[in-house]
């Protein structure tokens, strides 16, 4: 096996892990601007020489989409940054983006052979850092695409599963169209990701580059309304759909309150914040109404954006209310971390009961009551278990409820045949196919919620799946086809 590193692998282990620059948490809370600001050239350089390269690059299995992690790492040492990105852009065409927001550190940094005596290479890190050096220097050249196909693919939705289907199948040579219900491109990337973990001139600049391999991005195209698949694939004369729409409508609690003035969905929050302004009201037309006191519902990385955002909109006291332990949470540690170092306050074996308002319907408090935990439930998580006596008041103006989401109905009300399970997610084999022939789905849409890097896997192998599907080389077996509406594929 080749190696770029002249070290060691014993002088490996002895230099410890570069750590990230980040604001000031006080002044972070009190703005928008990204909380991490990167490695340096020589922090770059120092970490990736940490890597053992090993002949067995196990970071590779915990990638789900598969960088070839060794090799990236090999060419910073020879400090080829703009040729390492290049490598990384070969499995995902994303990497500003997942060097940001990805959970390395329970994927590919998890089974990081030097993490298991010592703290892992920081993969993600030097992922952003090498996307950066790019960008920041204009070093990018779009990649060799294959010669012009005559098929159409259509892909519904420009989240993260929807751009890197899209860059897949451009790359393969398919005139590719992304059809987009908002008005502007990067589903939950824009509308979801607040601005201090995901610049927009970060997103910009990642959506551009796919566009770059002759895309097509069509903004304000609800497909189910201004035109329904079927009319897409007979009338348009697309030869494949993917699905890539999300799970952008919101779940709730169902306690009593829920209908006061002072309550959202941390969906509506963050779309009202982050994709239309809100927070330079009234420079932009949107509005949000927020209390001195917030309370956030929830355990996840929504939940945390939610609850930082309130801080940076003013909130006096931002609490995070969840029922389980820490330990449980889904958050990324980082995340986490970086929401109690900005004075969020966590009230954890917490359960709301119901809100509470005042003689104009407005929010004045929620009743909450502690908990314990049990057995492990379904998820394997500990379950929480009410401890009688234990109600209590949290005087809030505001309540944001980031208990999960669920796919929007429109495609599947109007998609006679298109299977589906419970929440309305369509229903997905191997390869990403649905019970409807020649029609893809993946993300959110068929997971209910899931990463951004898991969202990017399927449409990669949904991709790879109607590559073959176009060129006959698999005659994908449909996932319902007792009830899938038969279709040829088409030419």
């Amino acid at each position: 096996m080749s190696t770029a590193n002249a070290l060691k692998p014993s002088q490996r282990m002895k230099i410890p892990r570069a750590k990230s620059a980040e604001q000031d948490a006080h002044e972070r809370a009190c703005n928008f601007l990204e909380v991490a600001l990167g490695f340096s050239v020589e922090q770059a350089l120092s970490e990736a020489t940490r890597c053992l390269e090993c002949k067995d690059p196990v970071c590779m299995t915990g990638c789900p989409v598969n960088v070839d992690i060794r090799s990236f790492l090999q060419l910073m040492m020879v400090e080829d940054y703009a040729g390492a990105v290049r490598k990384i852009r070969e499995s995902n065409y994303l990497p500003a983006i997942c060097g940001r927001v990805c959970p390395q550190e329970t994927q590919c940094e998890a089974v990081c052979t030097m993490g298991k005596k010592h703290e892992p290479v920081a993969i993600g890190k030097l992922e952003r850092f090498v996307a950066d050096y790019e960008s920041l220097r204009g070093l990018f050249v779009p990649p060799a695409g294959a010669p012009q196909r005559a098929e159409k693919v259509a892909i519904v939705g420009s989240g993260p599963s929807g751009l890197t289907c899209a860059a897949e199948l451009a790359q393969k040579g398919y005139q590719v169209t992304v059809f987009e219900a908002l008005h502007e491109v990067g589903g939950v990337l824009r509308y979801g990701i607040p601005e201090f973990r995901l610049p927009r001139t970060v997103l910009d600049m990642e959506i551009g580059r796919v566009k770059d391999l002759g895309v097509e991005i069509l903004t304000n195209f609800v497909v189910g309304m201004t035109a329904t698949l079927d009319e897409l694939m007979d009338t348009w004369g697309f030869s494949a759909i993917y699905l890539g729409t999300g799970a952008g409508s919101p779940s709730f609690m169902e306690i009593p309150g829920e209908g006061l003035i002072g309550v959202y969905s941390a969906n509506e929050f963050l779309t009202r914040v982050n994709l239309m302004r809100a927070y330079a009201f009234p420079d932009t037309d949107t509005p949000v109404r927020i209390g001195k006191h917030v309370a956030v519902i929830g355990g996840g990385n929504t939940a945390m954006d939610a609850v930082r955002t309130s801080l940076r909109l003013g909130a006096e006291k931002a609490y995070l209310v969840y029922r389980r332990s820490r330990t449980e949470m889904p958050a990324r540690d980082e995340e986490i971390h970086h929401a109690e170092e900005e004075g969020v306050e966590f009230l954890l074996l917490t359960n709301p009961l119901r809100i509470l308002g005042n003689e104009k319907h407005e929010v004045r408090g929620m009743e909450c009551q502690r908990m314990e935990l049990g057995e492990p439930d379904s998820s394997g998580r500990r379950k929480p278990v009410p401890i009688p006596g234990s109600e209590f008041v949290l005087e809030v103006e505001t309540v944001i409820e980031a208990v999960g989401q669920s796919p929007n109905p429109i495609v599947q009300s109007t998609t006679p045949g298109l299977k589906t399970g419970r929440k309305g997610v369509v229903e997905v084999g191997e390869k990403q196919e649905t019970s409807r022939r020649g029609v893809f789905a993946g993300g959110d849409l068929s997971r209910g919620g899931a990463t951004v890097i898991l969202a990017m896997k399927d449409g990669k192998t949904a991709a790879a799946a109607i590559d073959e599907y176009l060129n006959g080389k698999r005659d994908l077996v449909v996932v319902a086809p007792e009830t899938a509406v038969p279709q040829t594929a088409r030419s």
